[in-house]
């Protein structure tokens, strides 16, 4: 799995650094190659031909999946979709013939003081390492390309904007969405790679408890009375519950990655 967690890896920390690259051209190809070989030297992940292959297709995929991800063009979304999904799904059925992690972060690994992480092993800890990486911005834009291909979020849909403006303009934004997103996928994987399932579903559990008021106000300040209130909060509700199964499907699919 040594070639998924370098994917994992590069791919989370260009879309970290998404607002230097929205500055300047090219730069996410340069941290994508930057980071391969740096993971690739840490891990000790050697050289030949397969091995050279496979990072530098993780540095096109990288680069691919952050141009178009950022992409405001319509169709952007489901290229931006393909190239990350094919890059994913690559790298597991490569796996077979990925190299083994070892060199310098092996030896660091084996020298921390914790005893959780005394017999882990080395690839384990590498991929756990970059599925909470990419639990940040990456989850975050997965999630909203999610929104754009059910076209409520930038389709231009009446009935979401209309209700989205009015709570706009009533001061509720749902502003801490991304945010709160990232902490919950953050809990949920945590949780699951200690085991610990239970509290993972409460985590999921509580935040409907606690944005369902939330949801009700602004569908009330975006319609006023009325069908258009009940439309109003009809599209703020479908929009919450789809963006709220996109993150959770991304933290369940990287815990089950992380566990596999």
């Amino acid at each position: 799995m040594s070639w998924l967690a370098v994917l994992l890896l590069t791919v989370g920390t260009v879309d970290l650094c998404r607002p230097l690259c929205r500055r300047h051209s090219g730069v996410s190809a340069g941290i994508a190659g930057g980071m391969v070989v740096l993971v690739a030297a840490l891990a000790g992940l050697g050289t030949g031909w397969r091995n050279d292959l496979a990072l530098v297709l993780v540095v096109f995929a990288a680069t691919g999946w952050s141009w178009t991800a950022r992409s405001t063009r319509r169709g952007a979304a489901p290229v931006a979709s393909s190239i990350l999904a094919v890059a994913i799904v690559g790298a597991v059925v490569a796996s077979p013939w990925a190299p083994s992690v070892g060199g310098a972060f092996a030896d660091w690994l084996g020298r921390l003081p914790w005893t959780g992480l005394a017999g882990a092993r080395p690839g384990r800890v590498l991929l756990a390492c970059g599925v909470i990486v990419v639990q940040g911005s990456t989850a975050n834009q997965v999630v909203r390309l999610g929104l754009a291909l059910t076209h409520r979020a930038e389709s231009g849909d009446e009935t979401f904007q209309e209700a989205a403006q009015g709570a706009v303009e009533a001061g509720h934004t749902l502003r801490g969405g991304r945010m709160l997103g990232v902490m919950e996928r953050l809990l949920i994987v945590g949780m699951g790679l200690a085991g610990d399932y239970t509290a993972a579903g409460i985590v999921i559990a509580a935040k409907g408890l606690l944005r369902f008021p939330e949801l009700q106000a602004a569908g009330r300040a975006s319609g006023g009375s009325g069908a258009t209130g009940r439309l109003g909060v009809d599209a703020l509700t479908e929009y919450f519950l789809v963006g709220s199964f996109l993150s959770w499907s991304v933290a369940f699919a990287s815990l089950a990655v992380a566990r596999g």
